[in-house]
């Protein structure tokens, strides 16, 4: 006789996306779920992007009932409003966003050593940009990369750290400017349009010449965060079988 296969619980990894481009977004955002999916037993990995229309419903049709991971920086608005009221419609479970995962910060120390090391430069004669979004709306996106960025500067003891926005001030071209020796960090999920265009034309007008990290879609620990992080928040609910 056939062994039964375990039943697999369910997630969907959401994210922003990009309206004017959602293809390329959603094939990265898939990867990304491949990744998670690799260092998981007993799940099933499902991605989705608010951009491309009606995906998310796609994926909770084809996954039944799904916890929702929310792979955005803060508990802003989009997760707390716009995606938050999605979950409920569909009666579905939303988990804590990537960005206040707590072994975000460790993460991020150790790549900046990394790239100290690489640079040949000291933390305290080195500053660190941290870019990040933003918001016209939520202050609790600003609050988020504050915190991220205290953490880090308390961590590693940069000869100064500062945080940049895209969307309110102080704008990033403005407190990037004079940074002499420094990294930027973005403080953003998504290798979107922001990152190959905002971040750099702000850094450039600023006369900012230094390393400048990926999003955190690209680090190689990520995948293992967010597994992690499922894996924590996840209530005990029946796993779906297959």
């Amino acid at each position: 006789m056939a062994t039964r296969p375990e039943p697999l619980k369910t997630v969907i990894l959401v994210a922003h996306g990009s309206p004017s481009d959602p293809d390329s977004q959603e094939s990265a955002l898939r990867e990304l779920a491949s990744r998670v999916q690799s260092g998981l037993t007993g799940w099933r990995i499902g991605s989705a992007t608010l951009a491309a229309k009606g995906r998310l419903e796609e994926e909770v049709a084809r996954l039944g009932t799904p916890l929702i991971y929310p792979f955005f920086m803060a508990r802003g608005w989009f997760t707390g409003q716009m995606l938050a009221k999605k979950a409920r419609v569909m009666g579905l479970t939303m988990l804590d966003p990537f960005g206040v995962e707590p072994e975000l910060v460790a993460s991020a120390q150790s790549e900046l050593r990394a790239l100290l090391a690489e640079k040949g430069w000291d933390a305290p004669d080195t500053a660190l940009v941290v870019a990040a979004h933003g918001s016209a709306v939520s202050k609790t996106s600003a609050d988020s990369a504050y915190a991220f960025a205290r953490a880090l500067h308390s961590g590693l003891g940069f000869r100064d750290t500062r945080t940049g926005f895209i969307d309110q001030p102080p704008f990033l071209k403005d407190i990037a400017q004079g940074a002499g020796q420094a990294i930027c960090l973005p403080y953003f999920a998504q290798n979107s349009g922001h990152i190959e265009d905002d971040v750099p034309a702000a850094l450039s007008a600023a006369g900012f010449d230094g390393p400048v990290m990926p999003p955190f879609i690209s680090w190689s620990d990520t995948a293992r965060l967010i597994g992690d992080s499922i894996e924590r928040q996840s209530p005990e609910i029946p796993a779906r079988a297959d």
